[in-house]
């Protein structure tokens, strides 16, 4: 693809970006007792004053017990809200655009075992229906949070065996409730109920998007589903490799990180959107190579659009070449990271 598709404008519902470049989220722990400080809001602003078209902030966590794994990490509730407040704001004088990384860490422990965390942590083997139903409700809390401080996006940690993770993988998600499941389709209930409690927070015209990954930072051969299958075409572990498709889920992103066994944190990370309706879900970025997460996507298109049609095109360095479907053009996002 010609580099110039970097520096076209994108819009889609809240989002009007100048360009196509995304500032991936990255962990800094640089906010004392989980409030952001005027070195946060600084850092923020140089971005978009470098003019990256979306800016996704550090993870940041729920309103839970347990959710943080470090006491740096900055919350989405409460005092930090004052914090993130000047941080939208710095931002937008810069003419730039930003969503919070909504998160909960779930059982990952600690990178320093010395740390005494405020409170023990919680997974998919330990808690209640109870806290599962008030998980649910703070990550909802907090993307209206967002939406009142006037941020252009939410997107929500599904990822890197955090706790919407530890709920999709097999590994970590035993239970024999509603929330469990022998498949991703049937464990993939937690991650619906979040995504529809942050739309009924955020409303249907704020973008939303949730990050996904096959591999986990316990795990990095890991699979979301044994179904799941590497391309042939995508074992040669290129950074250069990439596919595209698009999922009708409901109003918002879907980010999904893939890596195959030969190259498990490799790439950039590039996404296209495709289809249309006020109901679409669309994928805004994949990292490189490995598979497309089918099994996952049905599950979530239940609370889409009925009439899914199926990607019709993916391709990578030393793959097949297919008609690229019209509705992905000019529409993608592009972004680096792991």
């Amino acid at each position: 693809m010609p580099n110039q598709v970097l520096f076209k404008p994108f819009q889609f519902k809240s989002l009007n970006l100048r360009n196509r470049l995304v500032m991936a989220p990255m962990t800094r722990t640089r906010s004392p007792k989980g409030i952001p400080t005027q070195e946060v809001v600084d850092y923020y602003a140089r971005r978009a004053r470098a003019q990256v078209g979306l800016i996704l902030s550090e993870g940041t966590v729920v309103e839970r017990p347990g959710s943080a794994n470090h006491p740096d990490i900055p919350h989405f509730y409460g005092e930090a809200l004052a914090a993130w407040k000047d941080v939208i704001d710095a931002v937008h004088r810069e003419h730039g655009q930003m969503g919070p990384q909504i998160w909960h860490v779930g059982k990952v422990p600690p990178q320093d075992p010395s740390l005494k965390l405020a409170a023990p942590p919680e997974g998919p083997d330990s808690m209640t229906t109870q806290d599962i139903d008030r998980t649910i409700q703070a990550f909802g809390e907090a993307g209206g949070q967002a939406k009142k401080l006037g941020f252009d996006c939410v997107e929500l940690h599904g990822a890197h065996g955090y706790l919407i993770d530890q709920f999709f993988w097999d590994k970590t998600n035993q239970r024999s409730d509603a929330f469990g499941g022998k498949n991703i389709g049937e464990r993939s209930r937690f991650a619906i109920e979040v995504i529809r409690s942050v739309r009924r927070a955020i409303g249907p015209d704020m973008a939303l998007i949730i990050r996904l990954s096959q591999w986990k930072q316990q795990d990095y051969q890991a699979k979301l589903d044994s179904l799941v299958k590497t391309p042939k075409w995508a074992k040669n572990g290129s950074p250069s490799a990439r596919n595209h498709w698009g999922e009708n889920l409901e109003n918002g992103f879907l980010r999904v990180n893939q890596a195959c066994a030969d190259s498990p944190r490799a790439g950039a990370v590039v996404g296209s959107s495709g289809g249309s309706g006020s109901r679409h879900l669309s994928l805004l970025a994949t990292s490189v190579l490995g598979a497309r997460i089918r099994r996952l996507g049905s599950e979530l298109r239940r609370m889409g659009q009925k009439d899914h049609q199926p990607p019709d095109h993916h391709r990578g360095l030393g793959g097949p070449k297919r008609r690229r479907h019209r509705s992905f053009q000019g529409r993608e996002l592009f972004t680096a990271g792991p």
